[in-house]
C-alpha cells in the first residue's frame, strides 16, 4: 500500500523525552522528517504574528503556483488575527484557525512552516522551537535578538535539518543576482570597500508610561522568551522598537540587515577584524526614544576590505540620491545597487549600465512587500519541495549578516570600538563580550 506524508506522519512514533523550550515536543527526529514532502504536495503553513510584516506575504500564499494552505492564523493580540483572517477571507483555499498561542500550532502535526513575523525578542526563539517541533521556518529581519542567538539558531537548524530562510529579501532579487554574479567574475575589478545607507523621516514617539495593556492583548505570551516586565503604553505595536535593548535591536537591526547583507554579499566576506560606531540620539530630544536614531558604523576586514554604514532615522535627506540602497568600489569601476535595480559605472564614473527592476518591492515603506518578497518565499518553498536545491538566504548566511548590525549595536552601548575574531565572530572585548547574549524569562532558556 502506498504510504503518503500525511499517512507517515500519522504514524510516526513520537519521543516524550525530547522536550525543548516552553514544553514543545520536538517530535520525530530531523532525520525522519528530512525530505518527506513531496514536489506536488500541498504545503500547511501557520502565520505567527500578524503585524505590519504579515501583509508582505498575502500575494505569495495566494499564489496558486505556490500550493499551500494556511492552517492558523496566530496573533497574541485579537484584533490583529482577525483582521488577517478578513484580510485573506476566500481568498486561500481552506479555513485558518484563529489562535492566541503559537504552542498549539507547534503542537499540530501537519503544520508544515512557520512565518515567523514577531516582534524582534521573539524571532529567534521561536524558530528554534518551530525546529523543534519539526517545522520549517521563514524568519524575519533581524533574526536574532543578540549574537548568541544567532550562533543557536545554526547550531538548531544543523541539528533538526529544518529549511530556514531569513527574510532579507533582496537575496532573491534578479537584478542584485545578476549584479553580484558581475561583481563576482570582476566587472568592476578587485571590490575594496562597500557603503551601505538608509534615511527615514520616522516622527516622535510619546514617552512611555505605565498603564494596562490594550483589550485582546495577551501581555505575557507578547514578552514570551524576554523577562516579564510591565506594560507601558504604546509599546505592544510598533514602539518597542524604539523603548529600549529589552525588544528591539534599534534602526540598524531593524533595516541595515538589509544594506549590510547585500555589502558583505558583494565584497565576500564574512566577519570584520574591526567594527567602530559613531553614534547618538539627534532628533526629538525629550521623546521616548531610547536609542540612537543616527549611526555611522565602519567595518574592517582581512584583505583590505571596508565595509562603512550610514544610517539616519529621523531625516528624510536622501544623501545618495535614494532612501536606501548600497554602493559597491572596485578597483575598475563602481555599482550602486538598491531594491530598484542597479546601475553600473566605469572607473572614470561613466555609466555602462542602468538595470531597473520591474518588480514594485517598497523602499522604506512600513511593512513592504512586492516582487521581491514573492520570489524570496517561493524560493523557499521550492527547497522544502526539493524543487530547487539552494536557499538564497540560508540561516548560516543570514546570521553572519545579522552579526554585523550587533557589533554596531554593541559598539554603541560600550562607547568604543573592538576587534574581533574572524574565526567564530566573537568580540575581543570583554565589556562587549557581556552584551553576547541575554537573560530569558524563567523557563525560557533554549536547550539543545
Amino acid at each position: 500500500m502506498k504510504t503518503n506524508r500525511r499517512t507517515f506522519l500519522r504514524n510516526v512514533s513520537f519521543t516524550t523525552a525530547a522536550v525543548g523550550l516552553g514544553g514543545v515536543a520536538s517530535g520525530f527526529t530531523a532525520k525522519s522528517y528530512a525530505r518527506i514532502i513531496g514536489a506536488n504536495d500541498r504545503l500547511n503553513i501557520a502565520l505567527m504574528g500578524c503585524g505590519r510584516r504579515v501583509g508582505a506575504y498575502y500575494s505569495a500564499i495566494q499564489n496558486k503556483k505556490n500550493n499551500v494552505d494556511v492552517a492558523y492564523i496566530c496573533d497574541v493580540m485579537k484584533k490583529q488575527r482577525e483582521k488577517v483572517a478578513k484580510d485573506l477571507n476566500g481568498k486561500i483555499s481552506g479555513k485558518a484557525q484563529l489562535v492566541n498561542d503559537i504552542h498549539e500550532v507547534w503542537n499540530d502535526k501537519e503544520v508544515d512552516i512557520i512565518f515567523n513575523a514577531t516582534p524582534d525578542h521573539w524571532h529567534a526563539p521561536g524558530t528554534w522551537m518551530a525546529m523543534q517541533a519539526g517545522k520549517h521556518v521563514y524568519i524575519e529581519k533581524p533574526c536574532s535578538h543578540n549574537p548568541r542567538e544567532g550562533e543557536l539558531l545554526v547550531a538548531f537548524q544543523k541539528k533538526y535539518k529544518k529549511v530556514v530562510q531569513m527574510g532579507n529579501q533582496q537575496r532573491s532579487a534578479k537584478e542584485s543576482i545578476d549584479i553580484m554574479q558581475q561583481i563576482h567574475s570582476g566587472v568592476i575589478g578587485e571590490v575594496y570597500k562597500a557603503l551601505a545607507f538608509y534615511s527615514n523621516n520616522r516622527g516622535a514617539v510619546p514617552v512611555a508610561k505605565k498603564a494596562a495593556p490594550p483589550e485582546g492583548l495577551d501581555w505575557e505570551l507578547w514578552q514570551g522568551p524576554a523577562p516579564h516586565l510591565e506594560y507601558n503604553d504604546n509599546t505592544w505595536d510598533y514602539n518597542w522598537h524604539w523603548y529600549g535593548w529589552h525588544w528591539g535591536t534599534a534602526e540598524t537591526g531593524n533595516n541595515a540587515t538589509h544594506e549590510l547583507d547585500v555589502a558583505r554579499w558583494a565584497l565576500g566576506v564574512t566577519y570584520p577584524q574591526h567594527v567602530e560606531v559613531e553614534a547618538a540620539k539627534r532628533h526629538f530630544l525629550s521623546d521616548g526614544w531610547v536609542m540612537y536614531d543616527t549611526m555611522d558604523a565602519t567595518f574592517r576586514f582581512p584583505s583590505n576590505k571596508i565595509i562603512k554604514w550610514d544610517g539616519k532615522s529621523r531625516t528624510g535627506y536622501n544623501t545618495y540620491g535614494s532612501d536606501r540602497g548600497t554602493i559597491i568600489y572596485g578597483s575598475e569601476g563602481s555599482v550602486f545597487v538598491n531594491r530598484g535595480g542597479y546601475i553600473l559605472y566605469d572607473r572614470m564614473g561613466k555609466k555602462l549600465k542602468d538595470s531597473k527592476s520591474k518588480g514594485n518591492e517598497a523602499g522604506n515603506t512600513l511593512g513592504g512587500g512586492g516582487d521581491m518578497t514573492d520570489d524570496h518565499i517561493a524560493n523557499f518553498f521550492n527547497v522544502i519541495r526539493g524543487t530547487e536545491n539552494k536557499l538564497n538566504s540560508p540561516i548560516e548566511e543570514g546570521a553572519i549578516s545579522q552579526m554585523m548590525c550587533h557589533y554596531a549595536n554593541i559598539s554603541y552601548r560600550i562607547g568604543k570600538p573592538f576587534n574581533i575574531n574572524t574565526t567564530n565572530g566573537h568580540i575581543l572585548d570583554k565589556e562587549g563580550m557581556k552584551l553576547w547574549g541575554r537573560t530569558y524569562q524563567k523557563g525560557w532558556d533554549p536547550k539543545i
